[in-house]
C-alpha cells in the first residue's frame, strides 16, 4: 500500500540535480550574504522616492531631516547594524526584524496578510472532480514533501543564460561536483542557486497566537493530514513511519468518508477564532487549553498541511477570489503555513500564512504539485469507492469560548462584506508587443497604474512593488518604488498636458520610465548576475531603513525624528500595493489592500494580454480605478503605435 521513496525520485525526472548548498538544511557560502547597504545610498534613494510625493517645502524639510539623520543618530544605528550583521553570519540582517514585524502584528492574518493563488484546472476535464482532484493534489504534495526532506528536490536556481545553464552538459557537470563546491561550479556558468531556508516551514507548521508576539511552530515528526469540511476537523496519517505515502486509493477513501460524514455545520466553529485580533485569539486559545483541548490543537498545528474541502462552487473569478482569499470563515484554519482548498467543482487554490515565508516558496510548491498531479495523476476516474472512517476532532467549549467564537464570526462577516474584489483584463496587447517595443512589460503596467492614480487623485501616491531577495542567504523581499520623478512627468503629460506633447515626446517619456524602472528592479532585487558578475553594490532602501528603525526601537530610546517625519509615514502608507504573478500553473492570485484606503493589485502580463486582481474596501473608488486603468493602457497603446492622444 506504500509508494516507495525511489518512485518519488524517479518521478522528478531528468531535471533532477542533487541539492546545492542553497537547500534549507545546507550552509550557504559567505558570498551570498545579503549586504547591508551604505547609509548614504539608502538616504539618497529614499529622497529620490520622496521627491514626486512632496511639494517643494515638504521636500526641503524631509531632506533636512534625512541629512541630519545620516550624519547623526542614523550613522550610529547603521554602524550598530553592521556590527550585528557581522556577528550573525548564519542569517541576513533583515531576517530577524522581518519575522518580528509579522509576528508582532496584532491585526487578523486573514485579509491583512494571507495571500492566495488559484491553480489552473486539470487539462483533463474528468479529473476536475472534487474527490479525485483533492486526492491527486494531496499525493503530489506529499511527493514534494518527501523530495524536499530527502534532499532530492531540484534547487531554486536563477539562470542568467537559460539556454546554457539548463542544458544537459551543465546538469552533468553539477551532478558530479562535490556539494561543497557545487555552488561555485554553478557560478561559473552564471547559474545562481537561491536561498531555500523558508521551505522548512512549508509543512507541519503553524503560527501560534501569543500575547504581543506570535510564535512559529514546526513538528517534522507528525505524519497526519488535517482535512476540513463544513467547519469540522478530521485527521488521518498520510505517511507511514518510513515516510512512504499512503496508497492513493486509501487517501481517496478517507476523503470520501469526510465528505459524507460532515453533512452539517457545527454549533460553534472554532475556525472563526483564527480570523480574530491576535491578542484576543491568544487569550481564547489559552482558555481552550485549560478546558482540555491542548492535544487537539497540537494535532492541528503539527499536521502536514490543511486540506479544505469546500461545499461551494464559485460562479466567476470574483467569487473565486473571495473564496480563496477569505472563504466563509468556518472552513479555514488561517494560522496553518498553507491550506490547500478544493471547491465542490474541483477548483483548487492555496491560502498561506505570510510570516514564515514569501511567495517564492509557495509558487514553487504550487508549480510542482500542479505539474505532477496533471502529468502523473495518482488516481484516474473510476467507480465509487467504499469510505474508510477516520478521526474527527471534538472540542470542549465552555460558554466563554462559545461567546468568543460568536463575536469573531460577527466581526469576520462584517469585515468580509466590506471587501470588494474585481478582475481586470486588457486584451489589446501583452508581453510580446511590449518586448517588440523594446520596453519592460513590468514597467509598462506599473506606469499605467501611476497614470491611473494621478488621474484619480490629482497627485502621485505611494506605490509598493514586492520583489524577492532570495539570491541571498535568508533573503526575504525588497521594495521597488515605481513612483518617481519620471513617472510623475509622464503622468502629467498623459493626464493634464495631453495636447501639449507630440507623440514622439510622449514615447520618449515612456522609454525613460521603462529604463528607470528596470534600474529600480536591479537595485531592489540585487539579481545575482548584477551583483556577483558586475560587482555592483546598488540595492533598495526600504529594508535597510526598516532594520534601522527596528534597531532604534529595540534600544528603548526616543525614536529618531527621521522615522517620525510625516513624509516617512506617507511613503509607507502604500495606496497601491502591487505584486506580479505569472505561472502556467496559476489561474489568478491576490491579497488584501495594506491600508484601508488603498488597493491590493496582483497582476500578470501574458504574451497577448495583461490583467490584474484588485482588492479594496472602497467600492466606488475601485471601479473608478479600473475604468481609468483601461483608459491609461489605451493611451499608452496609442502612443506606442504612433497615434496622437484623443
Amino acid at each position: 500500500h506504500a509508494i516507495s521513496l525511489s518512485l518519488h525520485r524517479a518521478e522528478l525526472g531528468p531535471d533532477y540535480i542533487p541539492s546545492l548548498p542553497s537547500h534549507p538544511h545546507a550552509p550557504t557560502p559567505d558570498k551570498s550574504e545579503l549586504p547591508v547597504p551604505r547609509l548614504e545610498d539608502s538616504v539618497r534613494r529614499y529622497l529620490a522616492a520622496q521627491k514626486p510625493l512632496l511639494d517643494d517645502e515638504q521636500y526641503r524639510n524631509t531632506e533636512r531631516i534625512a541629512k541630519e539623520f545620516q550624519k547623526g543618530i542614523g550613522k550610529q544605528l547603521h554602524q550598530d547594524l553592521v556590527e550585528l550583521d557581522k556577528k550573525n553570519k548564519y542569517t541576513s540582517y533583515i531576517s530577524g526584524p522581518w519575522f518580528d514585524m509579522y509576528l508582532s502584528a496584532r491585526e487578523p492574518v486573514v485579509l491583512n496578510f494571507n495571500p492566495f493563488i488559484c491553480l489552473t484546472p486539470d487539462p483533463k476535464e474528468a479529473y476536475n472532480k472534487q474527490l479525485l482532484r483533492a486526492t491527486n493534489l494531496v499525493v503530489s504534495s506529499i511527493k514534494f514533501l518527501n523530495s524536499l526532506r530527502s534532499n532530492c528536490l531540484r534547487p531554486d536556481i536563477y539562470y542568467v543564460n537559460p539556454k546554457w545553464s539548463k542544458s544537459r552538459p551543465f546538469k552533468h557537470f553539477i551532478r558530479f561536483l562535490p556539494s561543497s563546491v557545487a555552488w561555485y561550479g554553478a557560478l561559473l556558468v552564471n547559474a545562481y542557486p537561491l536561498d531555500m531556508s523558508q521551505y522548512k516551514c512549508l509543512f507541519n507548521s503553524s503560527r501560534i497566537p501569543k500575547l504581543n508576539k506570535d510564535e512559529l511552530f514546526t513538528n517534522e515528526c507528525a505524519r497526519h493530514l488535517l482535512v476540513m469540511r463544513n467547519g469540522h476537523f478530521y485527521i488521518f496519517d498520510v505517511l507511514d513511519h518510513l515516510g512512504n505515502i499512503l496508497h492513493p486509493s486509501e487517501i481517496k477513501a478517507y476523503l470520501l468518508y469526510i465528505l459524507q460524514d460532515a453533512d452539517h455545520l457545527p454549533e460553534s466553529s472554532l475556525c472563526y477564532l483564527t480570523t480574530e485580533d491576535r491578542n484576543t485569539w491568544a487569550k481564547v486559545r489559552q482558555q481552550l487549553i485549560e478546558e482540555g483541548n491542548e492535544e487537539n490543537l497540537m494535532k492541528i498545528d503539527s499536521a502536514v498541511f490543511c486540506l479544505c474541502l469546500d461545499n461551494s462552487s464559485p460562479k466567476d473569478d470574483d467569487e473565486l477570489s473571495h473564496c480563496m482569499l477569505h472563504g466563509n470563515g468556518f472552513n479555514r484554519w488561517f494560522d496553518k503555513s498553507f491550506s490547500l482548498i478544493v471547491t465542490s467543482d474541483g477548483t483548487a487554490g492555496i491560502n498561506f500564512e505570510h510570516s514564515w515565508g514569501d511567495g517564492v516558496a509557495v509558487l514553487r510548491f504550487a508549480n510542482e504539485v500542479h505539474r505532477n498531479s496533471t502529468r502523473h495523476p495518482a488516481l484516474v476516474p473510476q467507480s465509487a469507492l467504499s469510505a474508510v472512517k477516520c478521526e474527527r476532532l471534538e472540542f470542549k467549549l465552555n460558554d466563554s469560548v462559545k461567546s468568543a467564537i460568536n463575536t469573531a464570526r460577527m466581526k469576520f462577516d462584517k469585515t468580509k462584506q466590506k471587501m470588494f474584489v474585481r478582475q481586470f483584463r486588457f486584451q489589446k496587447f501583452g508581453k510580446e508587443f511590449i518586448v517588440k517595443q523594446k520596453l519592460s512589460p513590468d514597467a509598462v503596467f506599473q506606469l499605467a497604474c501611476q497614470i491611473t492614480a494621478y488621474r484619480q487623485y490629482g497627485k502621485m501616491v505611494s506605490c509598493y512593488e514586492a520583489c524577492s531577495t532570495a539570491a541571498f542567504k535568508h533573503g526575504r523581499t525588497e521594495t521597488i518604488r515605481p513612483t518617481s520623478v519620471l513617472s510623475q512627468q509622464c503622468s502629467r503629460a498623459f493626464v493634464e498636458e495631453r495636447s501639449k506633447h507630440a507623440v514622439a515626446e510622449l514615447r520618449d517619456l515612456i522609454d525613460k520610465c521603462s529604463r528607470y524602472h528596470r534600474r529600480l528592479q536591479l537595485e531592489a532585487d540585487m539579481s545575482p548576475s548584477h551583483f556577483f558578475v558586475k560587482h555592483h553594490g546598488s540595492v533598495g532602501f526600504d529594508r535597510h531603513l526598516f532594520a534601522l528603525k527596528h534597531l532604534a526601537a529595540s534600544k528603548g530610546e526616543h525614536m529618531p525624528e527621521f522615522f517620525l517625519d510625516s513624509a516617512y509615514q506617507r511613503i509607507n502608507h502604500n495606496i497601491l500595493s502591487t505584486s506580479t504573478l505569472h505561472s502556467p500553473a496559476v489561474h489568478l492570485g491576490g491579497f488584501g489592500p495594506v491600508v484601508p484606503d488603498g488597493f491590493g493589485i496582483g497582476y500578470h502580463v501574458f504574451d497577448t494580454w495583461l490583467g490584474c486582481n484588485v482588492t479594496s474596501y472602497l467600492d466606488k473608488e475601485q471601479q473608478e480605478f479600473l475604468s481609468s486603468l483601461e483608459l491609461s493602457l489605451n493611451d499608452i497603446l496609442d502612443v506606442l503605435e504612433g497615434n496622437p492622444l484623443a
